[in-house]
């Protein structure tokens, strides 16, 4: 299917941008096409839908321990989409909103 590869996998376990300026995430999502782990339209930085705007890759998988969805930001629905590359989801023991110790006290206010 155009804009998933089930072969990429995961760029890491949490959302790539947030990681690397010691922000935080609410939920993540994985681009299905390169793996790149960003965090949801919830998060304050909304870096998955930033990595869609940037590549024009199109679909987006959760990466959320249990969740099977895939979202294509070109029909702005719900596709089917085959196995991908494990992990699959993020380490079960990673909490959301995450990573541990850089969540603040109010980021329940902080949500988009």
């Amino acid at each position: 299917m155009k804009g998933i590869d089930p072969g990429a996998s995961p760029s890491g376990t949490g959302c790539a941008e947030c990681l690397a300026e010691n922000g935080w995430w609410f939920h993540l999502r994985r681009c299905a096409e390169c793996g790149h782990i960003g965090c949801c339209d919830s998060s304050p930085k909304r870096h998955a839908t930033a990595h869609f705007h940037h590549t024009r890759h199109p679909i987006i998988a959760s990466f959320e321990p249990g969740e099977d969805w895939f979202y294509d930001y070109t029909t702005q629905d719900f596709v089917r989409g085959p196995r991908l590359a494990d992990p699959r989801w993020h380490p079960k023991d990673q909490p959301a909103p995450g990573p541990a110790g850089r969540v603040p006290d109010d980021w329940e206010s902080q949500l988009n």
